[in-house]
C-alpha cells in the first residue's frame, strides 16, 4: 500500500527554503545583534532621569532606543523562524529562548523609557520638537506615546511586568508547541486508498476532496485529538484571557478590548459596527447553506461538508512556479514595479520556505524584521487555495518592502488593522482575474463558490472568532471562570447561529476554538473582516479607475505605521470609522449568492 509520509527537513531542496542566510551569514551574527541590542538598552538605562533634561538629551535617547531595539528585534525574528522550520528541533528552540530572553531582559531595562517621557506634560515635549529639527521624525511616535498617558504606570510597576515579558507570552507558546509538535491526529485514507498523515496543515485539503468519507475521517480524527487535550488547551486559553483583563485592569482600560483597540486609535465602534453588519446578512449565509446542500445533494450537510468543491475545475493543479505565475497575471494592475519585484522575491530571492516538512510550523505568515527580506513560511500543496496562500502572504511582504525601502525603522511595521488589508487586495485581483477569464458555467459556478467561500472564511468566520473572543474576555472581566465546558458551549452557540437550522448539529465542532493560533493574540481575528472589507473597496477601485487608485494604494503601502490606521486607509480612498466598506462587501456577497443559485439552478431542486 502506498504510504505518504512527511519529510525531514533535511529531506527539502535548499531551492525549496527560504534564505536566512542573508539575515545572518552564521549564528555569531545573531549573537552579535543580540549583544549589541543589550549594550544599547545598557547605555540607554545610563540615561535614566536625565532623557528630558533637554531636546538633544531626548534626541540621543530616542536613537539609541531605536538603533538597539532594532537588533534585539532582528535577532528575536531569526530565531523565531528558525524554530519555525523544525519545532522538534531542540538547538533552535533553544536559541529562540534565548532570543526571546534577551528580549525580555531588554524591555525591562528600558521599560523606564516611556514613563519618563510621560512625566512631563504634553507642552514640553512638542516644544523639544520645535527647538530640534531631528526629534521632527519622531512627531507622531511621541504623539502617539503622549495617548497612553493616562494608562502607563509607574517606571517601577512598568519594569516589573517587562520583566515578566516571557512568562506573559507562555500560553502562546505552549499552544504552538503543544500544537504543532506534540498533537498527533493520526491518517486519514485519501479517496485512493493511500493512508497519508493527517496534520494541521493539510487538514483542509482533506475537507476539499470530493470523498465525503474522506471528509468525515479527517473531521473527526482532527477534533478527537483536540478533544483528548480539551481541559489542557481550555486551562492554556484561560490563562491567556486572564492575562489580557488584569493587564487592562491595571491600566486603566474598561476592557480588554478598549484596551487592544485604542494600541492603534481604532474605536469600540468599528468592532461593534462589524459584528452588527454580519449578524444583518446572516440570512445570506444560511441561504449559501442550503445552495450548497442542493447542490451536493446531501440531506444531512454537516460541517465536514463545508470546503467540499461544488463543481470541477480542471487543471486546478499547479507547480510552485506556475502559481508564481498565475500570481503575477493577476497583480497586473498593480504596475510593472510591483509584479517585477513580487517575481523576484518570490523566485529568485527565495524568500519563501515552500513546502510542508515534520516539526514546522503549520498554517502561514509574512515575517522578516526590517534590514531582511519580507520573507513567507508556507505549506505548499498545489491546489487553488495554495495559490490564495502565496499570493496573500505575498500581499504583506509587498506591503512590508514598500514601506522598508521608503520608512524609516520606528515606522518600519504596520498595525495589524492594515496589513490585512495588502494580502486581501492581491486575493481579490486573484478572483476577480480568474472570474473574468472563463465563459464555462462549471469554471464559473467554482469560482464564484471559491469567493463566496472566502468571504465565508474570511468576513463571516473571523466575526464569529471576535464575537467568541469578546464573550470569552467579558466573562472573565464581570468575575467568570473560563473551564473547558463554558469555551465549547459558546464556540457551539456562535457556529449554530452563523450556520443556521440547514447545517446538522456537528458535537466536534464545538472544540473547534482550540486550535486556532489566533487567539493567542487579543482581537487580532476581527481585523481580517475589517482588512477583507477594504481590501475588496481598493480592489475595485483599482479595477475601475486605473492608474490614479493603483498609485493611491501604492503610496498606502508605502506609508507602513506612519499614522493611524484609520488615517493611512484615508490615503487608499477609505474610510473604515464608517460601516459603509463593510455593507458594500457584504452586498458583494449577497450577490455571490444569488449568482451562484442561478447558475446552480440545474441541480436538485432545494
Amino acid at each position: 500500500m502506498n504510504s505518504d509520509k512527511q519529510k525531514m527537513r533535511s529531506e527539502i531542496p535548499a531551492s525549496d527554503k527560504w534564505d536566512l542566510d542573508t539575515m545572518y551569514p552564521s549564528e555569531s551574527g545573531m549573537s552579535d545583534d543580540i549583544a549589541a541590542g543589550l549594550a544599547g538598552a545598557e547605555e540607554l538605562a545610563s540615561m535614566k532621569g536625565h532623557i528630558m533634561d533637554s531636546p538633544a538629551s531626548l534626541l540621543r535617547a530616542l536613537l539609541t532606543y531605536s538603533e538597539s531595539m532594532r537588533k534585539i528585534e532582528r535577532a528575536y525574528i531569526y530565531s523565531h523562524m528558525k524554530r519555525d522550520e523544525d519545532n522538534s528541533d531542540s538547538h533552535w528552540s533553544e536559541l529562540f529562548g534565548r532570543a526571546a530572553a534577551a528580549l525580555t531582559a531588554y524591555t525591562s531595562l528600558v521599560s523606564f523609557f516611556d514613563p519618563e517621557i510621560l512625566s512631563s506634560e504634553p507642552s514640553v515635549v512638542y516644544s523639544f520638537i520645535r527647538e530640534e529639527p531631528g526629534l521632527e521624525m519622531f512627531r507622531f511616535m511621541l504623539t502617539t506615546l503622549m495617548k497612553k498617558r493616562e494608562h502607563t504606570l509607574t517606571a517601577a510597576e512598568e519594569r516589573i511586568i517587562a520583566s515578566y515579558g516571557e512568562v506573559l507570552r507562555a500560553s502562546g507558546n505552549v499552544f504552538t508547541v503543544l500544537n504543532n509538535v506534540d498533537l498527533r491526529f493520526g491518517s486519514v485514507r485519501d479517496k485512493d486508498g493511500r493512508e497519508k498523515d493527517l496534520t494541521v496543515a493539510s487538514y483542509i485539503r482533506f475537507l476539499e476532496s470530493s470523498d465525503r468519507n474522506v471528509r468525515r475521517e479527517a473531521f473527526e480524527n482532527l477534533y478527537n485529538g483536540y478533544k483528548a487535550v480539551n481541559n489542557t488547551l481550555a486551562a492554556v486559553y484561560s490563562n491567556n484571557v486572564r492575562r489580557d483583563a488584569v493587564t487592562a485592569q491595571l491600566r486603566g482600560y474598561g476592557s480588554s478590548l478598549e484596551a487592544s483597540l485604542s494600541q492603534n486609535d481604532i474605536p469600540v465602534s468599528v468592532y461593534d459596527n462589524l459584528v452588527k453588519a454580519v449578524h444583518d446578512h446572516l440570512p445570506s449565509m444560511h441561504r449559501y447553506v442550503g445552495i450548497r446542500k442542493r447542490v451536493l445533494d446531501i440531506d444531512d450537510l454537516h460541517m465536514y461538508d463545508v470546503y467540499a468543491p461544488l463543481a470541477e475545475m480542471k487543471g486546478t493543479r499547479y507547480t510552485f512556479d506556475e502559481a508564481c505565475d498565475l500570481a503575477c497575471e493577476a497583480l497586473s494592475p498593480m504596475g510593472e514595479e510591483y509584479t517585477e519585484i513580487f517575481r523576484r522575491g518570490i523566485l529568485e530571492e527565495r524568500w519563501v520556505d515552500r513546502y510542508e516538512n515534520r516539526g514546522k510550523t503549520s498554517g502561514a505568515y509574512s515575517f522578516g524584521s526590517y534590514d531582511s527580506y519580507p520573507y513567507i513560511l508556507m505549506n505548499f500543496g498545489g491546489g487553488l487555495r495554495d495559490v490564495f496562500t502565496l499570493i496573500h502572504e505575498g500581499g504583506h511582504s509587498m506591503h512590508a518592502w514598500y514601506t522598508r525601502n521608503t520608512q524609516p525603522y520606528i515606522y518600519g511595521d504596520h498595525s495589524i488593522f492594515t496589513a490585512e488589508v495588502a494580502s486581501t487586495v492581491n486575493e481579490t485581483l486573484l478572483i476577480r482575474y480568474l472570474l473574468g477569464k472563463t465563459e464555462d458555467p462549471g469554471m464559473k459556478s467554482y469560482l464564484v463558490n471559491f469567493y463566496i467561500d472566502e468571504f465565508k472564511g474570511t468576513l463571516f468566520r473571523q466575526t464569529m472568532f471576535a464575537e467568541f473572543e469578546r464573550s470569552a474576555h467579558e466573562y472573565v472581566e464581570r468575575g467568570g471562570s473560563l473551564t473547558a465546558e463554558w469555551l465549547n458551549s459558546e464556540y457551539d452557540r456562535l457556529n449554530t447561529e452563523y450556520f443556521g437550522s440547514l447545517m446538522e448539529h456537528d458535537d466536534l465542532i464545538q472544540y473547534e476554538w482550540s486550535r486556532i493560533p489566533h487567539f493567542y493574540n487579543p482581537f487580532y481575528v476581527y481585523q481580517y473582516a475589517t482588512g477583507f472589507s477594504a481590501a475588496n473597496a481598493i480592489a475595485c477601485r483599482i479595477l475601475d479607475e486605473g492608474p490614479d487608485a493603483r498609485d493611491q494604494y501604492i503610496e498606502f503601502l508605502r506609508s507602513g505605521s506612519s499614522d493611524t490606521p484609520i488615517r493611512l486607509l484615508r490615503i487608499a480612498g477609505i474610510d473604515m470609522s464608517t460601516p459603509q466598506p463593510v455593507h458594500e462587501a457584504l452586498n458583494c456577497f449577497d450577490d455571490l449568492v444569488s449568482e451562484l443559485d442561478r447558475l446552480t439552478k440545474g441541480t436538485k431542486d432545494e
